[in-house]
């Protein structure tokens, strides 16, 4: 299990764009719906359920990812770029499972075993066109702010310092 990067910090009231050098770029989307003020910011913003949907909601969360590049805002345009990541992995998961259950069961005390927190992963069903398609239009969207690279060497200098 990855350690929470957060531990410690009360995130319900912190607000980390006042203080950025208390935010951890972390893994994949750790922190995506735990991070003031951008969480209430972005969260409204992200939607998957149709191409269509996907498409609308990728282009708002793009734009205000070069809103908080364009303001200094590396914790801004990270979260954003994690609504994006985590629009295809939400999006993939619907595709590959009806209804986005991936896992068998509540989560066990234990949390050993195989899957998340030790449950079962259950098994794929017919792949849904549609959330498929939406997980390529975010898939795109997060492929592309990747590729900003003032925004890509700005996170590595941040993680450097910060974690």
């Amino acid at each position: 299990m990855t350690p929470d990067p957060y531990a410690g910090l009360d995130l319900e009231s912190l607000d980390l764009r006042a203080h950025p050098e208390n935010y951890r770029v972390g893994r994949g989307e750790q922190g995506v719906l735990r991070v003031q003020p951008y969480k209430d910011e972005l969260l409204p913003l992200w939607r998957f359920r149709t191409a269509e949907v996907a498409r609308e909601s990728a282009a708002a969360i793009r734009s205000r990812f070069d809103e908080y590049v364009a303001a200094g805002d590396l914790v801004g345009a990270d979260m954003a770029r994690k609504f994006l990541q985590m629009g295809y992995t939400r999006a993939r998961r619907y595709a590959n499972h009806p209804g986005g259950r991936k896992y068998d069961g509540p989560v066990p005390d234990s949390r050993r075993g195989s899957g998340a927190h030790g449950r079962s992963e259950l098994p794929r069903g017919p792949e849904d066109p549609e959330k498929a398609a939406a997980a390529q239009v975010f898939k795109a969207a997060w492929d592309a702010v990747e590729e900003v690279t003032a925004y890509t060497d700005w996170r590595a200098d941040h993680r450097a310092r910060h974690g």
